[in-house]
């Protein structure tokens, strides 16, 4: 992406350069090279070397050295979650988690990625039953969770490897079996892209369970995921498989109104 020559002439060059070198970064499917950074924005490999080093600093970019490529850190999902939470986002998925609760009848909510945490930004309870750890603004370890796996599964490999790069990365809540390392989570989020939606079973709370499905923007990233969660033993088999289909059908209808996928 060349740079537009219309383009005002900004007034601190420094400053509209990296922002120009992580408005990048954010459009990309995933990781890229320097190199194709400095290519696409007309910019001098030097210079964009030197903004690069900034922003993996400031934890607005990764750098993956195995792959030597960049992108983005868990800073920029810190801006751009601030930004959902006044945004359509937030009002969309209001709607569609109020939906998934009046047809199954339990509870619901709506988060998103920031870094190795979810963060909830809508939560809605089901009439008569408890009160989960999943409210608005609360932060959870996003591997514990299904709101956070159906998330990570639609990353690139090589994101998913520099948030978890060992075994060091990972915490437990509860005793329920859980990703502990790099390959666990491997494997437990190509069971999620094979099946499309993700489970958690007392990995949060005791004696609950969470199923999922992610929601992605125009450019195929992990925007969102909506969930719903209940008592184990409250729903049969085929209540549950109503749970299910109530998250993909509300992650595709949230994608849709935003102009992207599920």
């Amino acid at each position: 992406m060349a740079s537009d020559p219309r383009a005002p002439r900004a007034k601190a060059p420094a400053a509209d350069a990296t922002l120009r070198v992580l408005a990048h970064l954010a459009a990309q499917r995933g990781p890229v090279p320097a190199a194709r950074i400095a290519r696409d924005l007309e910019l001098p490999r030097s210079t964009t070397y030197d903004l690069l080093a900034v922003l993996v600093a400031r934890g607005f970019a990764l750098h993956l050295p195995e792959e030597r490529q960049y992108a983005l850190g868990p800073a920029a999902h810190e801006v751009s979650a601030g930004y959902l939470r006044h945004a359509p986002l937030a009002r969309v998925g209001r709607r569609a988690v109020e939906r998934m609760v009046d047809a199954v009848g339990e509870s619901g909510h709506l988060a998103v990625l920031h870094g190795r945490d979810v963060l909830y930004l809508v939560e809605e309870r089901a009439r008569r039953r408890p009160s989960l750890v999943s409210d608005i603004d609360v932060r959870i370890p996003a591997h514990l969770t299904a709101t956070g796996r159906a998330m990570l599964a639609v990353l690139p490999a090589a994101q998913v490897r520099a948030l978890y790069p060992a075994a060091g990365s990972f915490v437990s809540r509860t005793d329920a079996p859980t990703p502990r390392t790099p390959g666990e989570l491997r494997r437990a989020l190509a069971a999620v892209r094979r099946e499309g939606i993700a489970w958690e079973i007392g990995e949060v709370t005791p004696g609950f369970r969470s199923v999922a499905a992610a929601i992605r923007d125009p450019a195929g990233w992990p925007s969102a995921a909506v969930a719903l969660t209940w008592e184990d033993g409250t729903l049969g088999p085929e209540q549950e498989a109503e749970a299910e289909a109530a998250v993909r059908r509300e992650a595709r209808a949230v994608a849709a109104a935003l102009g992207g996928t599920s």
